[in-house]
């Protein structure tokens, strides 16, 4: 099966330029200590029904164009000379419940999976940041990585109002948006906010915003959305 199977294919150029980023980002991730050795995996949509995501296997912080993979929104192989992650399925389960997601990351930074290990979700009217740029952030039961069972609780918490992004109890964090650079920019702010938070537990806890002054805060999150 190859691209020509499935609808609205991008052309060559589209594509080229698609992995080219999908690239970059992955070495950001890298750089930034988000993922090591070859944790992580990130995808893009290339059309409705097909995906261009990174293989399993390789450092992300190294990966070439040409090393990328394409497959359908089962997980199924349509081209690349290398076996797409293992993960994958928890890709393809967001795509499917949610249209309007056009990239996803999933990585391990530090901070946000130290909430994950905890079994901590992260609090709202906290941290502006958290309740504008990522919504609720749910934090999904653990389930064995790679497995159909983790996909699917991965794809039925994404499905919720306003959620761009997830904490893997035991194992990571998955954020997702409109593009690949909205995807990274909400990974690299969840670290940052768990980073902030986690501080704060050591001076002495967190306060939240006070009560008059949140709806001001909802309303700003609903104009930008």
């Amino acid at each position: 099966m190859g691209l020509d199977s499935v609808d609205m294919a991008l052309n060559d150029k589209d594509e080229q330029m698609l992995r080219e980023e999908l690239c970059r980002i992955c070495s950001r991730l890298w750089q930034r200590e988000l993922i090591a050795a070859n944790d992580g995996n990130v995808s893009v949509r290339l059309t409705e029904n097909a995906i261009l995501c990174t293989p399993s296997g390789v450092s992300k912080g190294f990966l070439r164009p040409e090393n990328l993979v394409v497959t359908d929104l089962q997980c199924d192989k349509l081209s690349g000379s290398m076996a797409p992650s293992s993960e994958l399925k928890m890709h393809g389960e967001i795509y499917r419940r949610r249209p309007d997601v056009q990239a996803v990351v999933h990585a391990h930074p530090p901070h946000a999976t130290a909430f994950a290990v905890a079994g901590l979700a992260l609090p709202t009217y906290v941290m502006p940041e958290i309740d504008v740029l990522l919504g609720a952030v749910p934090l999904v039961g653990y389930e064995t990585p790679g497995t159909e069972q983790l996909a699917v609780a991965a794809g039925q918490a994404a499905a919720g109002v306003g959620v761009s992004a997830l904490l893997l109890a035991n194992h990571g964090a998955v954020t997702f948006g409109p593009s690949l650079e909205m995807a990274w920019l909400r990974m690299e702010s969840l670290d940052q906010c768990c980073r902030i938070l986690l501080l704060a537990m050591q001076a002495g806890g967190w306060r939240q915003i006070p009560s008059g002054q949140r709806q001001e805060l909802d309303d700003l999150k609903t104009y930008l959305q």
